[in-house]
C-alpha cells in the first residue's frame, strides 16, 4: 500500500485543515495509507519520510527550519511525489528559497482579491487535465514568480483592471504544472484558495489527478 503524509498548518485563511480533509478520503479510495500532521517537526522523522510515496503540504506562511526543509525535500528528491495547491505549497515559507526552488514557483500577489475570472487548458492531452475545457472560477487570481522550467498545464490571462495594476494587462500566468526535484514529481494548482473552490469540478479534478500523478499512478 502507498503512504501519503497530509500536513496542514499555518494561515488559518487559508482553511488548511478542511482542504487536506477534502482530499484525504480520496487518497485512501486510491489505495493510500493515509497520515495527516499538523506540525513541520514530521519533515524531521527521516525513517517515516523515507517510506513516503507522496507528500501533500497545506501549510501557507509560516517558517521552515533547515532541518525540516532538509527532511522534506531529500524525501522528494529520493522518490517521493509531491502535491500541492494555492498557497498552502507556493506561499509558504518566503525566506526558503530552495523550497521555492523545488516547487517551481512563488506567490505574489492577487490583484482585485476574489474576482471572477478564466483557466485556460493549455495541455488537453495531459493525464492531469485530459478532457477538461477552459473554465471561469471565482476566487483568488495567483500572479505568482515561477520557474521557467515548469511544465505548464494550465494559464490565466490578467486584465490590468484592479489595484491600479494596467501594466500587466495582458499577461499570461501559469496557473498549474508539474516538474521533477530529483527522482520526484511535484505537482502545482494555484486552485484552491478555501474549501469550496473544491466544489468546482475541474478545480477538484486537476488537483485528484495531480495528487495521484506526483504518487506515480
Amino acid at each position: 500500500m502507498k503512504k501519503a503524509l497530509m500536513v496542514w498548518g499555518g494561515w488559518d485563511g487559508h482553511e488548511p485543515r478542511q482542504c487536506v480533509e477534502r482530499f484525504a478520503p480520496f487518497l485512501q479510495q486510491n489505495g493510500f495509507a493515509v497520515e495527516i500532521a499538523d506540525s513541520l517537526d514530521v519533515y524531521g522523522d527521516a525513517a517515516k519520510m523515507a517510506g513516503l510515496d507522496l507528500i501533500v503540504p497545506c501549510w501557507t506562511c509560516g517558517t521552515i527550519t533547515p532541518e525540516q526543509e532538509k527532511g522534506l525535500l531529500d524525501a522528494v528528491r529520493n522518490g517521493a511525489g509531491l502535491a500541492g495547491w494555492h498557497g498552502g505549497m507556493c506561499d509558504a515559507f518566503r525566506g526558503s528559497t530552495t523550497y521555492q526552488f523545488a516547487t517551481g514557483g512563488q506567490w505574489v500577489a492577487h490583484p482585485g482579491g476574489i474576482v471572477e475570472y478564466t483557466v485556460n487548458i493549455t495541455c488537453p492531452d495531459d493525464p492531469i487535465t485530459a478532457g477538461l475545457k477552459d473554465f471561469r472560477l471565482t476566487s483568488e487570481q495567483y500572479y505568482m514568480h515561477t520557474d521557467p522550467s515548469n511544465e505548464v498545464l494550465a494559464v490565466t490571462l490578467f486584465n490590468g483592471e484592479h489595484e491600479g495594476l494596467d501594466w500587466i494587462h495582458g499577461c499570461i500566468m501559469p496557473v498549474v504544472w508539474k516538474r521533477r526535484w530529483g527522482r520526484g514529481r511535484v505537482f502545482y494548482s494555484s486552485l484552491g484558495h478555501v474549501a469550496k473552490d473544491f466544489d468546482v469540478p475541474e478545480v477538484r479534478i486537476i488537483t485528484e489527478r495531480g495528487l495521484l500523478w506526483a504518487a506515480g499512478q
